[in-house]
């Protein structure tokens, strides 16, 4: 098979298991705190990924051979994309919904496009450009609506001063801030993987990466036992759905990234509004509303990735 159609079957299986991750974040973030569940997700990234590690050993009979350069790329992806990205992400999913969160991570590709030509020096054509750009634009159609880039209203007379308040209370900052970090974990992880291709691997180091950060960082590990046995095991449970679902998408990511440029992959991989908009309005039809617009951005994002594909 044709190097390039297993880049695009992979980055396709990563984005049914990034839509997964987003609906199961909105379903869990009504259960338990988004920071205990962030904390249960990005453990189980660890965890299923080290079992997966095992399993591809175990079955092939071959070790690793380890490239320490890799190994630091995959690591600082970890940091960007496993906690700085995933938290700005999951933080706007939890807050604004899953349609709206997931549309701004349209904007990632143009970022990692950026980043792999002026850092890798990775050039599109101007036929997968254009389809980059008539599907971004059949995204942005699919989950606008009006007042969408509009400040939220805070309940009380005096608004938080501080930068950090004012951020969680922006979907745009928070989007962008996603987008952003998630392109250069897409750059790093593509470089890496392209000197030593073991996804699975430096899904792990990624992981570990982003854990690490969480546990020094954050301030949730204070009673973390106790708030997990009180915590609903609904919530603790769908929250360990979503780490699996994460770090499988990853794998496919970064694996699609041997085979395909960086950009197009973080474009198929992202293309989650496709998905998670009409699957939120079937789920929560209270909270995300369905537009007439949805089938013409629908239609410009497949014709968008179908001109990528056959280029």
């Amino acid at each position: 098979m044709d190097h390039a159609v297993w880049g695009y079957l992979l980055s396709g299986a990563a984005l049914v298991f990034f839509t997964a991750a987003i609906v199961l974040t909105k379903a869990a973030s009504n259960h338990i705190s988004l920071g205990l569940g962030f904390l249960v997700a990005t453990a189980v990234n660890v965890l299923f990924a080290g079992l997966a590690l095992v399993l591809q050993l175990a079955l092939s009979g071959a070790g690793l051979q380890w490239d320490m350069q890799a190994f630091g790329l995959f690591a600082l992806a970890g940091v960007f994309a496993t906690y700085l990205g995933r938290w700005f992400f999951y933080e706007s999913v939890a807050r604004f919904g899953p349609a709206k969160a997931s549309v701004f991570q349209v904007s990632s590709p143009l970022f990692t496009a950026l980043i792999a030509w002026l850092i890798l020096g990775e050039n599109l054509s101007r036929w997968t450009a254009l389809g980059m750009l008539m599907a971004i634009f059949g995204l942005l159609l699919l989950a606008y609506k009006p007042g969408f880039f509009s400040r939220q209203k805070i309940a009380s007379e005096k608004a938080p001063k501080r930068f950090s308040s004012r951020v969680l209370q922006s979907v745009l900052l928070l989007g962008l801030c996603s987008s952003g970090a998630y392109a250069v974990g897409n750059v790093l992880r593509g470089a890496a993987v392209r000197s030593w291709p073991e996804p699975i691997a430096g899904a792990l180091i990624g992981a570990v990466a982003g854990l690490a950060l969480h546990l020094l960082l954050g301030n949730q590990c204070s009673g973390l036992l106790q708030r997990l046995r009180a915590a609903p095991r609904s919530g603790v449970w769908l929250y360990a759905l979503v780490g699996v679902a994460n770090i499988s998408g990853q794998i496919g990511s970064i694996a699609s990234m041997r085979y395909i440029p960086l950009s197009v992959a973080a474009l198929v991989t992202l293309c989650t509004p496709l998905l998670v908009f009409p699957l939120s309005y079937w789920l929560f039809k209270n909270q995300e509303a369905f537009k007439a617009t949805t089938l013409c951005g629908g239609a410009l994002t497949l014709l968008g990735i179908g001109m990528v594909i056959l280029r």
